[in-house]
């Protein structure tokens, strides 16, 4: 009996068929972007990078060799040098990734080391060259006039570029994809943005067929795989999927797979191994932390002794009982220690809480209340601003804890974490992190652990600065404060 002929299947549409993947139009398009922003960037570092010479020469002249400030008088020698500082700032700004995508890009800590770098380098070439100078001082003025004018120009560009972005209607068209409770979590957790660039969510889908029809009937710029449990067979499908149209794959990583930070790889006979180290500080990493924290921490405390004597008089006008509290934090190894805080509570505040558990309103193991009773009328103020933790300097000079860290937990809390939480006290806990510069309390306590070992596995001095200054902001705005 003849077996009835089976049609040909239709082939699926491949980009890559046609032309190169790289020009497609996603990646075109992206292109494009990332073109005009590094020439806009450029552009406004130069204009920090004259602007700052400028000024430190007019400083100069004004203090050491008084005479009309005109442009031309003030750039008989220094013009020569221009070309050469032009392409070396540009250059140790595109070795340091200040020219990255907006989403990555690094702040103001990364610009001022960069300066720092470019200044240097100068210095030395000007030495080896046999140059005359009047003041060595000229260089660090220029250094920090040139790296504070960056910053702030790099800041109005990015407020400037991203508002333009929003008016003419730039989006990131991105696909969801995983199981309904992981898709919303990961929508939630994402936002409405990302580098400044709004989402416009064009689908949620399930595993399966409806990834393909999905890709095949919209226009999207990335898929966001929410569930990273997927087997081999499957997450390559997908990609597939996504890649014969130019389409980004992003894959959200489970809980259990940041776990595996600071991987190392390690050459095998037949098997590529991955070494996993432990997500600590050590050698030359610890020096360098640990000095930085010391000399910031002293410099803290000296300048704000005035302040912390006008608070002092505050709490004690305001309630009875001690200026310090000391409160029972783990720390690292999960040892306990006293954390320094100036008091904002009456003086029984800890018996009373078991009674307030169930007025709980943060998730996981953390216990906060906004209007909790316990809290004094200047207690209210000196929480809202984050004040009340300044003394925990104390602590940092003690060697308990780090300027920039994981956020040390109350004893309640820490007893509720699961195991996988507990690696973070495999370093010093902070006075400030990850945490304070991104959504604060408003996080699920998942995703501030999840933070934490973003930390840990990307650590440098110029993260913990950068974290230091946007940390001001933030507190002031109270974003997430209890």
């Amino acid at each position: 009996m003849a077996t009835e002929p089976v049609p040909p299947q239709p082939v699926q549409e491949d980009v890559r068929a046609a032309r190169p993947y790289l020009l497609t139009r996603n990646p075109l398009k992206t292109a494009a972007r990332r073109l005009v922003s590094v020439a806009g960037l450029v552009v406004v570092d130069l204009a920090g990078l004259v602007i700052g010479l400028y000024l430190a020469l007019a400083f100069r002249s004004l203090l050491f060799d008084p005479r009309p400030i005109l442009w031309n008088l003030l750039w008989q020698h220094e013009t020569d040098w221009l070309s050469f500082l032009t392409l070396l700032l540009v250059l140790v700004f595109w070795r340091n990734r200040l020219y990255a995508p907006r989403e990555v890009r690094e702040g103001p800590g990364r610009v001022v080391a960069s300066v720092a770098l470019v200044a240097l380098l100068a210095l030395v070439f000007a030495i080896g060259t046999g140059q005359h100078f009047t003041t060595f001082g000229l260089y660090v003025v220029s250094a920090l006039l040139v790296a504070t004018l960056i910053s702030v120009f790099r800041w109005s560009y990015e407020t400037a570029s991203g508002a333009a972005m929003r008016s003419f209607g730039v989006r990131r068209r991105a696909l969801l994809v995983g199981e309904a409770e992981q898709v919303a979590h990961l929508k939630r957790v994402l936002g409405a943005s990302r580098g400044g660039i709004d989402y416009d969510f064009v689908g949620e889908v399930p595993l399966g067929a409806a990834v393909a029809n999905s890709l095949a009937g919209a226009v999207v710029d990335e898929l966001i795989v929410a569930d990273a449990g997927l087997d081999e067979e499957r997450l390559l499908g997908l990609v597939e999927a996504a890649h014969r149209r130019g389409v980004k794959v992003r894959v959200a990583p489970r809980t259990t797979e940041l776990l595996v930070e600071r991987g190392e790889y390690v050459p095998g006979q037949a098997v590529p191994l991955f070494e996993l180290r432990p997500p600590t500080f050590a050698g030359s990493d610890w020096v360098v932390k640990r000095s930085f924290d010391l000399v910031v921490s002293a410099l803290l405390v000296v300048v704000g002794a005035p302040l912390w004597l006008l608070i002092a008089l505050l709490i004690k006008l305001d309630s009875r009982g001690p200026v310090f509290y000391a409160d029972a934090r783990v720390g690292l190894g999960e040892r306990e220690f006293g954390m320094f805080k100036f008091r904002t509570m009456v003086a029984d505040a800890a018996r009373a809480q078991s009674a307030l558990e169930a007025a709980n309103e943060a998730s996981g193991a953390l216990f906060k209340i906004r209007r909790d009773p316990r809290v004094t009328r200047v207690g209210r103020v000196l929480r809202r601003y984050s004040i009340d933790e300044m003394p925990n300097v104390l602590n940092v000079l003690r060697g308990e804890m780090s300027l920039v860290g994981p956020r040390p937990l109350p004893l309640r809390d820490y007893a509720r974490l699961e195991p996988w939480h507990r690696r973070r006290s495999n370093v010093l806990p902070g006075m400030t992190g990850l945490w304070q510069i991104a959504g604060r309390s408003d996080l699920s306590f998942d995703d501030l652990v999840r933070l934490d070992f973003y930390y840990l596995e990307n650590w440098s001095l110029w993260i913990d600065v950068t974290i230091l200054l946007k940390t001001v902001p933030a507190v002031l705005a109270s974003r997430g404060a209890y």
